[in-house]
């Protein structure tokens, strides 16, 4: 079992471990406001108990929700409690409003906790910097504690982002190490007898960190324009596109992925393949049957700087049968 650990950087400080939570009275500003949901503050009441305003984030998009709710923080520092829609509308509430200080504490392995990308608030411009949480709390008991069958989801969304860093173009040496190493941790952490949370955890926390230094890549661009456009649910979108994503960055970086693969002890696609049946991620909802949403969707996709980051460039066409081999199900 990983003891509680404590990595600074320059501008960030992250707790990760068993028990982390219970070092948050600590390291918290003295008076703070609460960015949550009604059920993670109900878990968590001595952070609900110590902040001097409570936000409720409903559900809804980053760039709505953080122009509705980014006058309701006061100027506040921002304690963000829950999954990424929750961190990064705490993110760009901050930089809308030019607060200096975030702490994430993720209720999820989605990873929004370790990254500075974000959408902004609706009318704030794209120039404006984008915030990186400066403490991160990441205690295994909250971020990995969904059930089986969303924790594989959020594992396939953070095992996205970990092979991203091993093949993006704009990767750089550690990234790729220490993606390479978020691979293993996940992949023998599912492969256990019973499954190992904390390693889950920690390996997603490694891979959101690889991610932001390369930058996402052409996962996460189909994944995330799939989500807006047809209303789907991200953790099982990533689950269900990911074993074909893989394939195709198998075709463009095939050594690199075949020391992953080494590593592992089997292909990273059936790993994918794998997450995705245990997620129960059956196809992408409407892209399945709705042709001019589906060309709707390919064309925003199409059109993301993303899908340029794992050369060759993935074209329109290879995103389209992306996205209708992701809807049946089938296997790459």
């Amino acid at each position: 079992m990983t003891p509680v650990f404590r990595h600074r950087e320059r501008d960030r400080t992250i707790v990760f471990g068993p028990a982390a939570i219970d070092e948050a009275g600590s390291l918290l500003p003295e008076r703070y406001a609460l960015l949550t949901t009604s059920r993670a503050a109900a878990n968590q009441p001595s952070l609900a108990d110590g902040a001097a305003l409570i936000v409720d984030v409903p559900s809804g998009a980053v760039d709505e929700l953080a122009s509705d709710l980014r006058h309701n923080v006061e100027g506040l520092p921002l304690v963000a409690l829950g999954g990424g829609r929750v961190i990064d509308t705490s993110k760009a509430i901050a930089a809308a409003e030019g607060i200096t200080d975030v702490v994430a504490i993720p209720t999820s392995l989605a990873g929004a906790e370790m990254t500075g990308v974000h959408r902004h608030a609706r009318g704030v411009s794209d120039d404006v910097p984008r915030v990186r949480p400066t403490l991160v709390i990441n205690d295994p008991t909250l971020s990995a504690s969904l059930p089986a069958d969303q924790l594989a989801a959020g594992t396939a969304n953070a095992l996205g982002h970990a092979i991203t860093a091993v093949v993006s173009s704009r990767s750089s040496a550690i990234a790729e190490a220490v993606g390479a190493d978020a691979i293993r941790r996940l992949a023998h952490a599912w492969a256990a007898p019973a499954l190992d949370r904390q390693a889950i955890a920690l390996g997603a926390l490694l891979a959101a960190w690889s991610v932001d230094l390369s930058g996402l890549g052409p996962h996460h661009a189909l994944a995330q324009t799939a989500v807006r456009m047809a209303s789907l649910e991200h953790a099982r979108v990533n689950a269900a596109l990911l074993p074909h994503t893989a394939a195709a960055f198998r075709r463009r970086a095939p050594e690199r992925l075949a020391r992953i693969d080494q590593a592992m002890g089997s292909r990273i696609e059936d790993l994918a393949e794998r997450l995705r049946t245990r997620a129960g991620a059956e196809g992408l909802g409407a892209l399945a049957t709705d042709s001019d949403l589906l060309s709707r969707t390919v064309s925003a996709s199409s059109g993301r700087a993303e899908l340029e980051r794992v050369p060759p460039a993935i074209g329109s066409e290879e995103v389209e049968a992306i996205y209708l081999a992701a809807a049946s199900t089938s296997r790459p």
